[in-house]
């Protein structure tokens, strides 16, 4: 083996963990964070779980992601631990399908035709061929992303192709066997698949360096064996490091990951080599290649599973067992409640579907707190007034956690929509949040009335009254419009505050006539315009809410350019919905 065959080999092997990235990133583009959702609402029972862990692993190609996932699901209190255990044994599973797929590389040169098109070496530059053809041409983003699943597939071939012929050398070389000879050790067998998926932080792509080697024909199923089982154990690696600074139930998650692989690691280590042992298996020392391989795999991972699925409550006792609860615990989650969560950072598509739970709470929390604003305006209570003051610092929470969540999913490779749903949320957080000052400047002025004993006239009431009907009708249309992302209920917003404003003008002038009059005095005059510039306020954010839900839905944001086209004397719908709220909320 010369150096050229060493550059060769690191070749192939860039472009089997490039082709391999691409096409995880592109299948989970692809997916758009169903696969997890369908995890999260779909595992009521054991079964299911082992079932959907298999099928999504299989198609996102990585356990690393969806076990991790299992571990956000568990810590952000979404599942319960036995709920995820199901996730992790099937994610076993599922990983083992790109063992597979690269057992291709081993097809025999003298097999038939058809056999011979299902080798790499034919089929990954037809494949790269049409993927970069798609990419080039195509312009909708779902066809772009499947290209680059076409191309990722496809260099991912290439790299093991490469690979395997970079290393066909070594058949030849004494020390490079005697090396993998030494494998057969189990103990050292172990620690070097464990080492290698650490490294590599990856159990497939651990695996598909090992088949390149078995295709010198110097690998054995007494080397490949040990090594394929420290493969597994390896692969809990990035899931226990995703544990840290997570809860205990998290923390049991990942354990549980780690402990089931071990022990399914001694189950089949006492069956294999006792096996040998008793009976010396004829094939113990047979060379291995790609196809043997996946077998191997494929094996150990469905027998670790068969043997303890049945043990699954088990497990789960054990792992509540090492890692006991504390006495703050409770009051501990109770406090991380509403968090969102870095896990979900694995699929970006996912963490926005989570962050709009978020934004929807944002919403209501707004919404309650403009009600009880209105209501306290009435009559004033200490009870709404602690109440208002609770709501708003956790909008102010949501806001600081949820706005530095999307700043790192913007860091991420998202898609045109995931971008837009991007922005969407982030201007919504920002007005619910300014949405919830305005209600609690509508408070601090009410318990300065409180306080002082400073009373509105009836005539100033009565327009106060029209006027937060015509707000609370807003919040409420805005908050529903977001909520279920209705276009046509955000259609409504835009004259509906035009009237806000409209009656912001008319109470204005209104109440300087009663205080040139001399029918009130100027502080309540002051405190008057203080609500009632409050009142404004909120419409202007809700207008914010549809304008960016209506601009967003249509790939654009353009603001100004969307108020000036709809406020236009020729929309008709405009201008009725305009008289429709102008009658509604008349001041006499």
């Amino acid at each position: 083996m010369t150096i050229f065959d060493v550059l060769t080999l690191i070749g192939g092997l860039a472009l089997f963990l490039f082709g391999m990235n691409v096409m995880g990133d592109s299948l989970e583009k692809v997916s758009g964070g169903k696969l997890e959702s369908i995890l999260e609402k779909m595992t009521d029972n054991r079964f299911k779980g082992v079932l959907l862990g298999t099928v999504v692993t299989a198609i996102i190609q990585s356990s690393g992601a969806v076990t991790v996932m299992a571990v956000g699901f568990v810590n952000s209190g979404i599942m319960a631990l036995r709920q995820v255990i199901g996730i992790i044994m099937g994610a076993n599973i599922g990983t083992t399908a790109t063992a597979w797929i690269l057992s291709l590389t081993g097809i025999d040169a003298e097999s038939s035709i058809f056999l011979q098109l299902l080798k790499p070496s034919s089929f990954a530059p037809l494949l790269a061929f049409i993927g970069i053809i798609l990419l080039m041409f195509s312009k909708g983003e779902k066809k772009k992303s499947v290209s680059t699943i076409l191309l990722g597939f496809a260099i991912l071939m290439i790299g093991m192709d490469t690979m395997s012929s970079s290393v066909e050398g070594l058949k030849n070389v004494p020390e490079f066997t005697g090396i993998l000879t030494k494998f057969s050790n189990p103990i050292l067998g172990i620690a070097a698949g464990f080492l290698l998926t650490t490294v590599m932080q990856s159990s497939s792509a651990s695996v598909g360096i090992l088949q390149a080697l078995s295709s010198t024909g110097s690998v054995t199923v007494a080397s490949a064996f040990p090594i394929i089982l420290g493969q597994n154990i390896g692969s809990c690696t990035t899931v226990l490091l995703s544990s840290i600074g997570a809860n205990k139930n998290a923390k049991r998650a990942a354990g549980a990951h780690l402990v089931f692989n071990i022990i399914g690691v001694i189950l089949a280590s006492i069956l294999f080599y006792g096996s040998n042992f008793l009976f010396s298996l004829p094939f113990f020392d047979d060379a291995v290649g790609p196809a043997s391989i996946a077998v191997i795999h494929s094996v150990f991972n469905i027998f670790t599973t068969i043997v303890l699925f049945p043990f699954g409550t088990l497990l789960e006792k054990l792992m509540c067992f090492i890692i006991k609860d504390d006495p703050d615990d409770k009051k501990n989650n109770k406090e991380e409640a509403g968090l969102v969560e870095e896990r979900f950072l694995y699929s970006p598509s996912y963490a926005l579907d989570k962050v709009k739970e978020k934004c929807n709470q944002m919403a209501l929390l707004a919404k309650t707190n403009i009600s009880m604003s209105l209501d306290f305006l009435k009559v004033y209570s200490r009870i709404k007034d602690e109440k208002i003051q609770e709501n708003e610092k956790l909008l102010d929470r949501y806001e600081d956690e949820l706005e530095t969540y999307l700043v790192k999913i913007s860091a991420l490779d998202l898609s045109v929509a995931d971008s837009m749903r991007q922005s969407k949320y982030s201007h919504a957080i920002g007005n619910f949040e300014r949405i919830g000052d305005y209600g609690v400047n509508i408070l601090k002025t009410k318990r300065k009335m409180h306080k002082a004993k400073i009373h509105f006239s009836d005539d100033a009431n009565r327009e106060l009254d029209i006027m937060g009907k015509a707000v609370k009708e807003i919040i409420e249309n805005s908050t529903e419009a977001f909520i279920n992302d209705d276009l046509e209920l955000a259609q409504t917003i835009e004259p509906l505050e035009q009237v806000i404003d409209n009656l912001k003008s008319q109470l204005r002038a209104k109440h300087s006539k009663r205080m040139n009059d001399s029918e009130c005095t100027i502080e309540n005059g002051m405190l008057f315009f203080d609500i009632i510039n409050s009142f404004e306020r909120i419409a202007d954010h809700c207008s914010n809410l549809a304008v960016c839900i209506i601009e967003l839905s249509q790939g654009s944001y353009q603001t100004h350019s969307y108020l000036k086209g709809v406020k236009n004397s020729d929309n008709r719908s405009y201008m009725k919905s305009f008289e429709e709220y102008l009658n509604k909320y008349a001041v006499n």
